[in-house]
């Protein structure tokens, strides 16, 4: 079932107080899922962005026109469905204004818990012509997109975070603004003395990866796993600045649906828990199971998690051995061999 946030996009469409684009016009779709129904007379070409590999499959399943980055300019409208995270919602529609002409129409929606209402009377500060609409517990707004938008792309545009003054990475992806404790607890006990192939499942930005680049020298090469298109190009531009000697391969990946190629001697992890805004901790059991998948027999696994998260079991049920190398007040890290 598509999230409410997509039907309350289309709602002003469908209910006719804005007029859908037309044959011949396109439309950006910026943060595009699967499951919305064109309102009738909705006609134009829609170009889709999603960043995310899980939902991007979705909507080629869908068959949607759908790349992970925005492309091409001169679009006679657009649309922005919101997520939770503010600087990225703030960056697609910065996205939104670039890419469009002048006099196009921009819609944007997002559900309450999206903070939707703070970016409405955000934008509106702009003084652009335009209207809103509740429905679907959030609320959809638009406007008419001015000529000259640079000042406000340059306010709402994300700009890459700079972290211990080392690393690269931007609103939107996992700690962006920090080195993340629990990662940091996972790096201080990576091996320093690993000779084969490692992998990083849901590398992120690359911190681990960098990590035990330094703590492992002799490493044979790390490939990177991430779902998210954006984090893993910021991932590489990290290890490049940071690891340049250690062979690194970089995979747009759902660990979640798509098995690995290769078998690995190390696997590290900080597994996702949180789909949206609930916590589900069955995302990071998945990611457990494809981890015992990929590894050599005798390879061994090392994973960070918050200290409540119940991984003993689907460690133990898919591990020949399993167990627990420290914790501190909030984390701990976990270790099982295939």
């Amino acid at each position: 079932m598509s999230r409410d946030a997509l039907k309350t996009l289309f709602h002003p469409f469908d209910t006719g107080v804005i007029d859908p684009p037309g044959e011949g016009e396109r439309v950006l779709f910026l943060g595009a899922e699967a499951g919305y129904r064109l309102p009738r007379d909705f006609s134009a070409s829609i170009a889709a962005v999603q960043p995310l590999k899980s939902l991007h499959r979705a909507l080629e399943a869908a068959r949607v026109d759908v790349t992970p980055l925005a492309e091409g300019e001169g679009y006679d409208a657009a649309l922005v469905l919101c997520g939770k995270h503010k600087g990225e919602n703030e960056d697609r529609i910065a996205e939104a204004l670039k890419r469009t002409r002048g006099g196009a129409l921009i819609v944007v929606a997002g559900g309450k818990e999206d903070g939707i209402q703070p970016l409405r009377k955000k934008i509106g500060k702009f003084g652009w012509d335009g209207d809103s609409l509740p429905k679907y517990h959030g609320v959809a707004f638009w406007f008419t997109r001015p000529e000259d938008v640079s000042e406000a792309v340059s306010a709402l545009a994300k700009v890459p975070v700079r972290v211990d003054g080392l690393f690269e990475a931007s609103p939107g992806m996992f700690s962006h603004d920090r080195v993340d404790a629990g990662s940091e607890l996972l790096a201080s006990r990576l091996p320093k003395d690993l000779t084969g192939h490692a992998a990083d499942f849901g590398a992120g930005w690359g911190y681990l990866s960098v990590m035990l680049a330094h703590a492992s020298p002799g490493l044979k090469g790390i490939d990177l796993f991430e779902v998210d298109y954006e984090a893993l190009e910021a991932a590489r531009v990290n290890m490049t600045a940071n690891a340049p000697s250690t062979p690194a391969r970089f995979y747009w990946h759902d660990l979640t649906t798509e098995e690995t190629r290769d078998k690995y001697d190390l696997i590290v992890m900080n597994p996702p828990f949180h789909e949206g805004h609930a916590a589900e901790p069955s995302l990071g059991a998945a990611i457990i199971k494809s981890a015992a998948k990929a590894l050599k027999h005798g390879g061994k696994l090392m994973l960070v998690a918050n200290r409540g998260l119940p991984y003993e079991q689907v460690l133990a049920e898919n591990f020949k051995e399993s167990g627990e190398t420290c914790r501190n007040a909030r984390f701990k890290v976990l270790w099982a061999k295939r």
